[in-house]
């Protein structure tokens, strides 16, 4: 009889299943504001006006009317919002780490972990099948909080009904597998092939008769 260590794989999205680079959009967005290209990435990436959007805070529609005050961009939601989506590619990492979570998705409650916002969710979702390989999806804009404050790993836990050593947990981010570890979720950053041979050994080699 087959005995797995962890009861559940907590997975982000980002960089892990699709890859992003804001920078897609940042170049697009420069014929449309006067601003800088560096002042328009800090704004896209790390902002309070994009942690609010990620945290549920504010719609779209506002989100986007405190960009286009910030950015005095000349430009109207409906224009913005295909840019604002298309930063999104899949590597063939992505998609080989893919049908890994789909092969032992029987064996382990499989969670999403994402810091998100609407737009981006539902735009993948009709793009990438494997969300429907989740049991549950842990979106920092549904539940009000950004990784790595503790309550989304709680969230993520009592969704899989998981202790934390029974959590394994795989993001790109090492800051954000360093919190997960405090609380005694271990991990693995995935930051590449030799990461993602570790990730299908640490979740595939543990098994016992």
């Amino acid at each position: 009889m087959i005995k797995n260590e962890y009861d559940a794989i907590f997975c982000d999205l980002g960089n892990v299943l699709v890859n992003f680079d804001h920078r897609i959009a940042v170049k697009k967005i420069l014929a449309f504001t006067p601003k800088k290209e560096e002042d328009i990435y800090q704004l896209f990436f790390d902002s309070g006006i994009t942690k609010d959007y990620e945290e549920g805070k504010i719609a779209f529609l506002d989100f986007f009317k405190r960009v286009k005050d910030s950015l005095e961009l000349d430009m109207d939601y409906t224009a913005f919002l295909p840019i604002w989506n298309g930063i999104f590619f899949e590597t063939p990492l992505n998609m080989r780490f893919q049908e890994f979570l789909k092969s032992v998705k029987y064996r382990y409650k499989l969670v999403m972990i994402s810091n998100i916002n609407e737009a981006h969710c539902e735009f993948l979702k009709k793009k990438m099948p494997i969300f429907g390989e989740f049991d549950k999806l842990i979106l920092s804009y549904e539940v009000g909080f950004r990784k790595p404050s503790p309550e989304i790993y709680n969230a993520a836990l009592r969704a899989a009904g998981a202790k934390n050593s029974g959590a394994f947990y795989i993001d790109d981010r090492a800051d954000l597998i360093e919190a997960a570890q405090g609380m005694g979720i271990r991990g693995i950053t995935f930051n590449g092939e030799e990461a993602f041979k570790k990730i299908v050994k640490e979740l595939k080699g543990k098994d016992r008769e």
